[in-house]
């Protein structure tokens, strides 16, 4: 679906943006259509996005990057904050001349898209938040300690996964002080007020099953908190419930994501003439 944009360039761009201390990798296959900027996994690439991108075709602007120390090429930093990676965002669409866009996040991805359409309701056409922004309490002190000890264990070998890209290049107590950031951030009194205060069409695609390091059904008592946030809501829905896991959502279900970002790109595109 084509909408103008009057920053849109004819041709992709590959190469690296600079932000604080560091620079990420960024893809942008320019264009005239709405500008979709992709927001990855806590710890995964740009390339998880492919399937989706592929799905939508060329009539859109894909907008991909690997977030501080992440992918092959993005450097490391000395701030892997939840602040950081929102900031990121906007760094991104400036260093690209974008202003509106529409954000599609994942798991870590999809709170960050959550903040960011909550706090921009002027630039996001809409969001897609993909298995993740669930307003639910998983985090204590116990939750906490499985987490450190979990990354402490995958430390082991993720060293020799880091040159092919795979694992990102910040040591276990960052990727755990990450990790225990956002089930902080993810509790229903810090989330609850971010996705009640969104003002543009949001479509969540849930997954089923587990997530790393999830026991027993415990993910799906984290998903069940959106039934509250879609009643207060009315931007907010669930566009899809799919049988993949979280971890192959993207790989198995790409067809349901590039739907609910047809439709938001469709509502985003009637509020617009709506605010003129």
């Amino acid at each position: 679906m084509p909408m103008n944009n009057a920053s849109a360039t004819s041709s992709s761009w590959t190469g690296m943006v600079p932000v604080d201390d560091t620079a990420l990798a960024v893809t942008d296959t320019g264009g005239p259509g709405v500008p979709v900027v992709y927001l990855n996994g806590q710890f995964a690439t740009q390339g998880y996005w492919r399937r989706v991108i592929a799905e939508l075709g060329t009539g859109w602007r894909h907008i991909t990057y690997d977030e501080r120390a992440r992918g092959r090429k993005s450097k490391r930093s000395t701030d892997y904050s939840f602040e950081a990676a929102v900031r990121d965002v906007d760094a991104v669409l400036a260093a690209r001349g974008v202003h509106r866009a529409l954000v599609v996040g994942w798991s870590y991805g999809a709170v960050v898209g959550a903040h960011w359409a909550s706090r921009n309701p002027e630039r996001a056409v809409g969001a897609v938040l993909v298995d993740g922004a669930f307003p639910h309490d998983w985090l204590d002190e116990a939750m906490a300690q499985r987490i450190r000890k979990m990354f402490r264990r995958m430390n082991l070998f993720m060293p020799l996964l880091r040159p092919t890209g795979l694992t990102p290049r910040m040591n276990a107590d960052q990727m755990a002080d990450s990790n225990i950031e956002l089930g902080r951030l993810s509790r229903e009194r810090e989330l609850g007020p971010v996705l009640d205060a969104i003002t543009v069409p949001v479509r969540y695609v849930v997954a089923s099953g587990t997530s790393l390091g999830s026991r027993g059904d415990e993910q799906e008592q984290i998903r069940a908190s959106l039934d509250a946030v879609t009643a207060r809501n009315p931007h907010i829905q669930i566009g899809a419930k799919v049988a993949s896991n979280h971890g192959a959502i993207l790989k198995k279900d790409f067809p349901a994501v590039a739907e609910a970002v047809r439709e938001v790109a469709g509502l985003g595109r009637g509020d617009a003439e709506d605010r003129r």
